[in-house]
């Protein structure tokens, strides 16, 4: 007995097997475009690093630190001897902070007893950038303002020559928690820059100079300020 093939199914078969033998793997090209996710955080990290640059050593100086100086302002007379101030501290009449680093310049009797000046500390690297104190006795209150300054020029060449050239000199009188009475002058010279702070304490008129070259001024505001402003009388007024 013959046996019937359907044509549908020759075909049938025939295809399947046409199909198999020209199937190909699959290949599976990766795309050449990051995934939304991941491209919108590396967007945000390049954000904020632009945004908050990290810190670095060079912007951030160390800070200033001070060491106190405790002058006696002792007359010419009574003068007797040089550096160090631990002894002073117990007899010491004025008060004001240095600079670390900072040198101090012997005053000699001679000068003592001709200008007054009583202590001065400079900074080894530039030594016109200073400070330094000048005294005078017989003085029981301050004079008007003008008259201080031009007073105080008369014995300080350099800042009879700063004041002549100066492009602005400003002065204000400022009283501390005590009730002392200062005043103050801030001399903007050609070149230099001067702050002086000036008092009178136990018959004696006090002078505290901070000076420095523009460059140097530019450079050190700051420090030269606080040294500035540091400057006191200390004990019975």
């Amino acid at each position: 007995m013959a046996t019937l093939f359907s044509p549908s199914a020759i075909f049938s078969s025939a295809a399947a097997t046409n199909s198999t033998a020209n199937s190909k793997p699959l290949s599976i090209i990766p795309s050449s475009k990051p995934p939304l996710t991941a491209a919108l955080t590396a967007a945000a990290a390049a954000a904020i690093l632009t945004a908050t640059p990290l810190p670095s050593l060079a912007e951030s100086p160390a800070a200033t630190t001070y060491q106190i100086y405790y002058g006696t302002a002792a007359s010419a007379a009574n003068y007797g001897g040089y550096g160090g101030n631990s002894s002073k501290k117990d007899s010491a009449e004025y008060v004001y902070d240095v600079p670390e680093g900072w040198k101090e310049r012997l005053v000699s009797k001679v000068e003592k007893g001709t200008n007054g000046t009583d202590s001065e500390f400079f900074n080894p690297k530039k030594r016109s950038e200073k400070e330094y104190l000048t005294f005078l006795s017989g003085f029981r209150q301050l004079a008007p303002k003008d008259a201080v300054l031009n007073n105080l020029a008369l014995s300080d060449v350099e800042l009879q020559d700063l004041i002549a050239g100066a492009e602005s000199v400003r002065s204000e009188e400022k009283t501390d928690e005590g009730g002392q009475v200062y005043y103050v002058y801030e001399v903007d010279g050609v070149g230099k820059h001067s702050l002086i702070s000036v008092t009178c304490a136990k018959n004696k008129l006090y002078a505290h100079f901070v000076n420095a070259p523009t460059p140097e001024w530019n450079r050190d505001e700051e420090v030269l300020r606080h040294v500035h402003e540091s400057f006191k009388t200390v004990g019975s007024y």
